[in-house]
């Protein structure tokens, strides 16, 4: 007998790792892609919007509706995330760019609608600024208890940021958004943070191996173009699949390890987007992560080749 699958929303600011993401979601036997929403984060919504029907389309998934969402944070000005995800987002990779148009509906309209029409089933996930949920929490405050789960990669938890010495970028780019939903009573959630993210990177050696494969599914090739510039043009060994973890843990919450918790979001100064654990509350913070199981399902999913590397042998940002 099949497993089930699990209807899910990813809601994408779509650079690298979010395209990863998605190739995990459309690939994954587990996974009922329902929709894509997009926002402003490490590139803006136009171009994350344009990424995202161009790597669905690659994929084969054209039936995927793509819901273009918040164009900024809610009080502050957008900041990208260029130096990492290239100029196009995509790593600077040349796709053929999708003859698609997005969805008429908005992100976070789209947010709340799929969650009224197919209540307690579906289970979104948010691999961007959390600009798009805390909008939809703000037009539906039921949205909670409407979803099945929610599953958020950002934060930092007792670990150094990746934008400043405190914050993780996600949450950084918007954190009045981030504080909103974290104070918000979903039932069923877990935040996906650089403590546990930075323990599953995707080896050069992983990426050089799928290069040697030649003719591979169209996912595993969407993996070696948009990670060329980081192997290649900017020297590391290896990239870190903060995203994908997110959507896998939304497949199998067994990957990670959660501590109930009350996050509290620092929203200015030094410290503006650090995420902080201030007791025990309805929030499933992830403590530590089953990587090697993790990497092997996306390996999997993907089409790649499947190896062994030492992650605390890979330099990644």
């Amino acid at each position: 007998m099949s497993e089930e699958r699990v209807p899910l929303i990813l809601d994408v600011d779509t650079g690298v790792d979010d395209a990863l993401a998605l190739a995990l979601a459309v690939r994954s036997p587990r996974a009922e892609l329902v929709a894509v929403t997009t926002l402003a984060g490490n590139v803006d919504v136009e171009r994350a919007t344009a990424n995202s029907l161009t790597v669905l389309d690659w994929l084969g998934a054209t039936n995927v509706p793509v819901h273009r969402g918040a164009s900024r944070p809610l009080v502050r000005p957008p900041q990208d995330a260029a130096d990492v995800h290239g100029t196009n987002g995509l790593g600077n990779a040349d796709l053929p760019p999708s003859e698609r148009a997005p969805d008429p509906l908005r992100g976070p309209a789209a947010i709340v609608r799929l969650a009224h029409e197919r209540p307690g089933e579906v289970t979104l996930v948010c691999v961007g600024p959390l600009t798009n949920l805390a909008i939809a929490l703000n037009v539906e405050p039921r949205l909670p208890d409407l979803l099945r789960r929610l599953v958020v990669m950002g934060g930092a938890f007792d670990v150094p940021g990746n934008i400043t010495k405190h914050a993780e970028f996600n949450v950084y780019a918007d954190p009045e958004a981030a504080a909103q939903v974290v104070a918000a009573p979903f039932p069923r959630s877990t935040v996906v943070g650089l403590n546990v993210s930075h323990q599953t990177a995707l080896p050069l050696a992983v990426w050089e191996a799928t290069v040697s494969a030649g003719d591979v599914d169209p996912a595993a090739d969407l993996m070696v173009q948009v990670c060329r510039r980081t192997f290649k043009e900017r020297g590391l060994s290896g990239f870190y699949l903060h995203d994908p973890l997110a959507l896998a843990v939304a497949l199998d919450p067994t990957l990670v390890r959660e501590e109930p918790s009350t996050v509290e979001v620092e929203l200015s100064g030094e410290a503006r987007g650090r995420t902080r654990v201030v007791g025990p509350g309805n929030i499933g913070v992830a403590r530590s992560v089953d990587g090697e199981r993790f990497l092997a399902g996306f390996y999997a999913a993907l089409g790649a080749p499947t190896l062994a590397v030492d992650q605390r042998s890979l330099r990644s940002e």
